[in-house]
């Protein structure tokens, strides 16, 4: 018998039941954290698993609460250093930019903060989107492009659906390399 690993973390009580709904004669569970304390481990350890890294996530949070956008973005090149090339090998995930954006959202989950992934508007989708007290980070992610990420935010005028509900709204645009499997550059503003 194979047990699936959503039944083993609902089994261990790394998720609970948050909610169950009815269609037809199917019974659909709703599974997510317990609570912050339990979110924010089991992403700390997935993270570490996966990336074989312990970077120091305290620091990033320091950096997130005091709108050190530069800081930050020193951690994500920490973390991205700190990946092993062994993953890159015989594949292609190092140019997609959803690679990139899937370790970023990781790792700041580790820290058991609200992300949103896909962040949709009514003029396009925010590829993440960092929600913590009083402030918001829209993030858009290219890979070896000679877009500019935060002109795509600007034009678009994503931050405006977090206008009223945050007092400081951060714009970071990020190029990513695939040859270096890093960020290779980066803009932000504060609007």
């Amino acid at each position: 018998y194979t047990m699936k690993i959503e039944a083993l973390l609902w089994q261990t009580g790394y998720l609970t039941i948050k909610g169950v709904e009815e269609y037809f004669e199917e019974t659909i569970y709703k599974l997510g954290y317990p609570n912050m304390e339990v979110r924010s481990s089991f992403n700390k350890y997935l993270l570490s698993y996966l990336y074989g890294t312990e970077i120091k996530r305290s620091e990033a949070y320091k950096n997130l609460v005091s709108g050190n956008v530069e800081g930050l973005i020193k951690n994500f090149k920490t973390l991205f250093s700190s990946i092993s090339y062994t993953n890159f090998t015989k594949n292609e995930i190092a140019s997609y930019e959803g690679f990139y954006g899937s370790v970023i959202y990781s790792f700041l989950s580790s820290l058991g903060i609200d992300l949103i992934a896909e962040d949709v508007t009514n003029k396009g989708r925010i590829d993440l989107t960092i929600l913590i007290p009083d402030k918001a980070y829209i993030i858009e992610f290219k890979v070896d492009t000679k877009e500019d990420p935060l002109k795509q935010i600007k034009e678009k005028k994503y931050f405006e659906k977090y206008k009223d509900k945050v007092k400081e709204i951060y714009l970071i645009g990020m190029n990513f390399s695939k040859e270096d499997r890093n960020l290779k550059n980066f803009k932000w503003e504060r609007v």
